[in-house]
């Protein structure tokens, strides 16, 4: 991974925390500042409140408070190290910006949901709208003590409790979206390894180039990079769509290997909820992508197949448009299916997302929830998409299921049974088992080990891409390719972490 998509993720984490501390939001409503702080602990139900009315460190913290001074000493200085990552770590100077153009954002209100359980405020009425956050971080910036600690102080209320035992809730139910897909994956086989050979084409046989083109339902055009293969080319188009804030290069990987067999590869750049657009939120410059894109990425992969079609995107290439592969990730798997003939509905998003205890709940809940306004114009098939790869899907709310029977592609849905931001169960297993798969001719593979970001390919990454070859052989046969090496056949498993075919388990 590039260190600055690290840098930025870091920024949104901390961007998020400092949302979620303000609990639910507050009514903007005049009140005194917060000066007491309970911490409820998951052991023996034991509850401390602490006074944070006039202190600043960690230290002056722990002096304050009885409490904290025995558990500081009996855990050997643990106590304030805790305190100094949790409370008084400095928050980046972004985040008053970033909480700024988050009011009154549906991805901010799923956040408070999501932090409802975690974060309590007494003293005032709740609001979802994320006023009263912003304005208590101008005034924690004002003061000269840009902390969660400074954030606190700054809030109106009675008092702020962090219920510490919801964590153990989380991750109980995180344990349970786990457990029925690894429960799966001990029950199959893991495919056998890829061929050495076929790993090491990828290195040549291809040349890449950047392109933009000019589409009519975005402001900006539409940039991309396309790999081509240097040897004989098979006619046949993939495109690979990135998740949130996500960029191309992350998946040139699999677009490197797939040129090197003959495909042309087209990885745009979603312009409103890419890389670049989390950066210029994060510096407090635009707001975070709206239910709007749900409609506009499978736009912007129509727009590139208009433009091959029209002769104004790669003029002179035959490539046959009739029988088009897409692959995606997490929201670029969303556009995928949707492209390939699934029906979106708001009918679960209004049903379940208001409800921070659901079972089923997971952190994806809160991108598909703010999708609830523009999920009934988000049906968008595409007959000339006739394949898709669904890697790290986010399923469960969106899709309607008895859209499945009507969809032109066939689907190969890709998980980790360690991911815990789309987790395997409830986002892929429950909805397959409900759709009957491979009556349809749709399969899912899990991956053992795998989560939300080690599935990737970039570009400089040394390592042989993980889903490269499953990728590829399950193109050449939805795509009718003259090859032995097909997804029926196998082999198109990884030495470095199982993956296991369970469709037939489901």
């Amino acid at each position: 991974m590039k260190q600055s998509w690290i840098q930025q993720r870091l920024l949104s984490m901390a961007a998020g925390v400092a949302c979620c501390f303000g609990g639910m939001g507050l009514a903007p409503l005049p009140a005194e500042a917060v000066d007491r702080l309970q911490l409820r602990l998951p052991v023996m139900e034991m509850t401390i409140t602490l006074d944070i009315a006039q202190v600043r460190t960690a230290a002056e913290l722990i002096q304050a408070n009885p409490d904290l001074q025995e558990l500081d000493r009996a855990g050997e200085g643990a106590v304030l190290r805790l305190l100094n990552q949790l409370l008084t770590a400095p928050l980046p100077e972004q985040t008053g910006g970033v909480a700024e153009q988050m009011v009154g954002h549906p991805l901010l209100e799923q956040a408070l949901v999501a932090a409802s359980e975690l974060v309590e405020v007494e003293g005032l009425p709740t609001d979802t709208s994320g006023r009263m956050v912003s304005d208590a971080l101008a005034a924690t910036y004002r003061d000269g003590q840009p902390t969660v600690l400074g954030l606190l102080q700054n809030m109106p209320g009675e008092s702020i409790t962090l219920n510490l035992q919801a964590l153990a809730f989380y991750a109980q139910r995180l344990q349970n979206n786990w457990d029925d897909a690894r429960q799966l994956v001990q029950q199959g086989t893991p495919a056998v390894p890829a061929p050495p050979s076929l790993l090491a084409s990828a290195a040549t046989g291809w040349t890449r180039e950047q392109l933009s083109l000019s589409v009519a339902h975005r402001p900006q055009p539409i940039s991309l990079t396309v790999v081509k293969p240097t040897g004989a080319a098979n006619g046949r188009l993939v495109v690979i769509s990135h998740g949130l804030w996500d960029e191309p290069a992350s998946f040139e990987g699999w677009g490197r290997l797939l040129a090197s067999q003959g495909y042309t590869v087209l990885l745009p750049r979603h312009p409103g909820s890419d890389s670049q657009q989390q950066k210029a939120m994060l510096l407090g410059d635009q707001p975070p992508p709206g239910p709007e894109e749900l409609r506009l990425r499978p736009l912007d992969v129509q727009a590139l197949l208009d433009g091959i079609e029209a002769g104004s995107l790669l003029p002179g290439t035959a490539l046959n448009t009739r029988a088009v592969a897409v692959v995606g990730h997490s929201w670029g798997a969303v556009s995928a299916l949707q492209l390939g003939g699934l029906g979106t509905t708001s009918r679960k998003l209004k049903d379940r997302c208001q409800d921070p205890r659901d079972p089923e709940r997971n952190l994806s809940w809160i991108l598909q929830c703010s999708w609830l306004t523009g999920a009934e114009q988000g049906s968008l098939a595409d007959p000339r998409v006739t394949t898709v790869v669904a890697v790290s899907p986010p399923l469960m709310l969106l899709f309607d299921e008895t859209s499945a029977p009507s969809a032109q592609a066939k689907a190969l849905f890709v998980s980790g049974t360690s991911d815990w931001v789309v987790p395997p169960d409830p986002e892929a297993v429950t909805p397959l088992r409900r759709g009957q798969p491979m009556a349809r001719g749709h399969r899912l593979v899990l991956v053992s080990g795998g989560d939300h970001f080690n599935l990737w390919a970039p570009a400089d990454q040394a390592d042989p891409p993980v889903l490269g070859p499953l990728i590829l052989a399950w193109i050449h046969e939805q795509l009718g390719v003259s090859t032995t090496f097909t997804f029926s056949a196998g082999r198109w498993g990884s030495s470095a972490r199982p993956l296991v075919d369970v469709t037939s388990g489901l």
